[in-house]
């Protein structure tokens, strides 16, 4: 496997050190990473241009966007205006991805209280943020983000099936939360791989039981209850060749960063790949 090892900057920056993206400046050459994921958050409109020009100047390597989660939760909820203002801010997201150099955008299609409660309507939407995305140079991954009606392969199985090319990005954690991330060793679901549908991977523990809600938070490697070494084993058999991201919260409630818990996990997929 020769993916590269990417740092998710929302396990960098947030509410504690005021989403400031300046931080990446002084974080990025702390980190033993081959790139960045980067996230997108809905305080940031509006301040897009200068979030580009400061990135620019920072010369990172950017090659995949994590769309901001609102537009899920607008597509989830279904309400009057809600699907113009996804579709409003998705392009916005798409223009800043193809600005940074990205090739790759991770898409939460469900998201928030109302999660997949409306899903017909998420699977139709894709229908046309696909579209919207290559118009951009974008490869458009649907994250497996957690439900609360059904469970996120279930809804995979029912995108493959309307957009046969449908592409994915598997979330250990999220898959750890429904009790999913055995479903990738089971013979019914190898179309996932011999179909190239999987394209990046989320590397996150998870330290709860099946939907424990209280312990959703992202963990570092080794911090939660999660195997690795039966995936990485698969990962191999597979030849998986794409990329990683750790998206692990490190960050305490001041907002100091803890980077050597990050250059642990990028060492632990590193010697794994």
């Amino acid at each position: 496997m020769q993916g590269r090892i990417l740092c998710s900057t929302g396990a960098l920056i947030g509410r504690p050190n005021g989403r400031n993206h300046k931080l990446l400046g002084g974080l990025a050459g702390q980190l033993n990473c081959d790139g960045f994921e980067f996230m997108m958050y809905s305080s940031w409109y509006e301040k897009e241009e200068e979030i580009l020009s400061d990135l620019a100047e920072l010369r990172l390597c950017i090659p995949v966007m994590h769309c901001e989660k609102h537009i899920g939760e607008a597509l989830s909820k279904n309400g009057e205006g809600d699907w113009e203002t996804a579709f409003r801010l998705f392009e916005i997201n798409c223009r800043m991805a193809q600005q940074l150099g990205a090739g790759k955008m991770v898409i939460h299609l469900w998201d928030g209280e109302f999660s997949d409660r409306n899903f017909a309507n998420n699977c139709k939407a894709l229908g046309e943020l696909l579209p919207i995305a290559e118009g951009h140079g974008l490869d458009l991954l649907v994250e497996n983000v957690v439900c609360n009606v059904e469970n996120p392969m279930k809804h995979w199985v029912e995108l493959a099936a309307e957009y046969p090319e449908v592409h994915f990005v598997f979330d250990t954690k999220m898959a750890a939360f429904h009790g999913q991330l055995e479903l990738l060793f089971e013979e019914e679901y190898q179309w996932l791989w011999t179909n190239g549908h999987i394209r990046h991977l989320h590397i996150n523990d998870y330290g709860g039981g099946y939907m424990e809600w209280a312990k959703l938070k992202t963990l570092a490697i080794g911090d939660g209850t999660i195997d690795f070494e039966p995936l990485f084993r698969l990962l191999k058999e597979k030849r998986y060749t794409g990329d990683f991201t750790v998206e692990a919260t490190a960050f305490d409630a001041t907002g100091v960063v803890d980077t050597a818990k990050l250059n642990r996990s990028f060492a632990y997929i590193r010697e794994r790949r």
